[in-house]
């Protein structure tokens, strides 16, 4: 009985420690909005029509009113509408950059961390070499050099996110495999292996999953911008990046077109940091303000 009640008091403590700030509750409503936009946005958004492609050249410009809130772009179609479905090609691709990122940088950090030697200087020279490279700027070259396409898009903006994680994972699997369960687990005949992805890795996930949140938001930043410099998806499918360069060309007349994908940048990117700030705080209270 135990054994069931002490997790359940632990995460009702966790809960309260968190909704103690209201500026973590906002930041995980925020994410749990764009979450829901990227699963359902394509249906919910006003002009499904829009979304597939189709064009009305003789509703172009139309500023904001009840029909369209964030009124028309320059073919007629509907800006809330793309923006709606564009949160799910912006929150994936930025989940994937970091999904990817992590498990790289992981396994990476972990084998540099336990194994040490040669092996450390190898792995954190290659890590090094790579942080003296703008990650934009790679990420810029690899998916010029690769194509558009959103598969190619995660793909360069990931080979330049792994560092970051392999020098945090390093880090603790270093002062963990020193500590009396690494020890008693050798004692037993435990294979290297076993210990650190059974035994470390686990002890290890809290600051992991941390950066992860925090990392979120300029994920999605990063894919704008490659989008907004053409390198993204391919048209039709909308993406905020585009649909601000696009928008560009036609300030400040018709102003509207910039103001939807640029507040949901905004947004995605302020909710992950407010949520990452939350999760920080409930896992490390050493570090709450």
């Amino acid at each position: 009985m135990s054994a069931t009640v002490a997790p359940r008091q632990a995460f009702r403590r966790a809960a309260y420690r968190f909704t103690r700030s209201w500026l973590s509750v906002l930041g995980l409503v925020m994410v749990a909005g764009l979450l829901l936009l990227a699963v359902a946005g394509p249906w919910l958004a006003p002009f499904p029509d829009h979304v597939a492609g189709s064009v009305n050249t003789a509703a172009r410009f139309r500023p904001p009113s009840l029909a369209h809130p964030f009124g028309t772009n320059e073919v007629g179609q509907d800006v809330l509408s793309l923006v709606m479905a564009g949160a799910r090609v912006s929150i994936v691709a930025g989940l994937a950059v970091v999904m990817l990122g992590t498990l790289v940088g992981t396994v990476i950090g972990a084998i540099a961390g336990y194994a040490g030697g040669w092996v450390d200087e190898v792995l954190m020279r290659l890590a090094d070499l790579k942080l003296t490279i703008p990650g934009l700027m790679l990420a810029m070259a690899v998916a010029a050099a690769l194509g558009a396409g959103m598969a190619n898009m995660v793909f360069a903006i990931a080979l330049s996110w792994w560092p970051g994680y392999a020098r945090l994972v390093r880090a603790e699997v270093m002062a963990r495999k020193e500590e009396m369960f690494v020890t008693a687990a050798r004692a037993i005949g435990a294979s290297g292996a076993r210990i650190l992805f059974r035994h470390i890795l686990p002890n290890v996930a809290t600051p992991v999953i941390v950066k992860m949140s925090l990392d979120m938001g300029f994920a999605i930043l990063t894919v704008a911008s490659l989008g907004f410099i053409g390198i993204g998806v391919r048209p039709p499918t909308p993406e905020w990046g585009a649909m601000l360069s696009v928008a560009r060309g036609y300030m400040p007349d018709f102003w509207w077109m910039a103001l939807a994908p640029g507040m949901a940048i905004f947004v995605a990117v302020f909710g992950f940091n407010l949520l990452g700030d939350g999760l920080r705080d409930l896992f490390d209270p050493k570090a709450r303000r």
